[in-house]
């Protein structure tokens, strides 16, 4: 494992009416990546509880490389309720063990062999999960090919101007949805354009590689410096959307690093989202004709 993509954040347990779910963007992202066939890594925190220890044995089950540090808080839960309408709504714990992932000699050590790396912005509501991301950055190899992607997720009030604008300035790929994108907008003074011209705006000024823009029955956008792809959703049957995204940032990232152009990792990013909608839960086994499909062309 010389060259890895490593998802680090937010490990937890998603509580519903009928019972929990194993849950986390980072979690799902390297998942997903596995499923392609590279080596990819969860970075996270449990605590010394019940629920921390299902936790890292659901990731063995799975076959998902971890590094899970154990500290001296609750295993992360999220409380999801369902109003009349149907419509989830979500307690997000605070102070639990993924906000406290320490920064280890192990962590350091998985930082210098990364490929590619995904962050979000939920996981940096705490100072202490915050400084480890970012001295993940600092201890990743410097070099034009390493990808770093920031996948925006705006959750309650759990983020700042200041958290994104740090986030924008050390990724060179952005993942954003068309809601979190008017909200950045507005936050950052320009809210009377269209979706398209935000885009290109964030390209341009973050200096980015690519930024794809999900905007959920209408279609995904893959930006890049000059051009635009642009694919409509296939009409699934929907079992949940949970993990939909990241299974697409996954799908995405895995093609590209496995040489694709932009546009057929753009077709694969959105079969295998649309396929884990039909799917229950975030992190079911893909099928042979979603990830055998993907052919490495330049080694990784």
């Amino acid at each position: 494992m010389d060259k890895i993509v490593v998802g680090m954040g937010e490990a937890l347990w998603d509580v519903l009416p009928e019972g929990k779910k194993l849950g986390g963007a980072p979690a799902n992202f390297a998942y997903h990546v596995s499923q392609f066939g590279l080596p990819s890594c969860v970075v996270s925190a449990v605590g010394d509880d019940a629920l921390g220890k299902e936790l890292t044995e659901n990731f063995v089950e799975k076959r998902l490389n971890f590094s899970l540090a154990q500290v001296p808080y609750a295993t992360g839960t999220v409380q999801v309720e369902i109003d009349q309408a149907g419509i989830p709504q979500y307690d997000i714990k605070e102070n639990v063990a993924w906000d406290n992932i320490p920064f280890t000699e192990n962590i350091l050590e998985i930082a210098k062999k990364t490929k590619a790396f995904c962050f979000g912005s939920l996981a940096q509501r705490n100072i202490v999960s915050r400084t480890t991301i970012n001295e993940f950055l600092d201890a990743m190899p410097k070099d034009d090919d390493s990808l770093v992607v920031f996948d925006v997720n705006l959750r309650q009030g759990f983020y700042t101007k200041e958290i994104l604008t740090n986030s924008m300035n050390r990724c060179n790929i952005l993942k954003i949805n068309d809601e979190e994108l008017v909200t950045v907008s507005r936050m950052f003074g320009y809210p009377g354009i269209d979706l398209q011209d935000k885009c290109w705006i964030l390209l341009g000024k973050y200096n980015l590689k690519m930024l794809i823009l999900t905007c959920g029955i209408n279609g995904s956008y893959v930006f890049t410096p000059g051009n635009v792809s642009f694919l409509p959703t296939p009409k699934v049957e929907v079992e949940d959307t949970v993990g939909a995204g990241d299974s697409f940032t996954a799908a995405f990232i895995a093609c590209i690093l496995k040489g694709l152009p932009v546009t057929e990792a753009h077709h694969k990013a959105v079969e295998t989202s649309a396929f884990v909608c039909t799917q229950q839960g975030a992190m079911p086994e893909l099928p042979e004709n979603i990830v055998g499909s993907v052919k490495s062309k330049p080694e990784v």
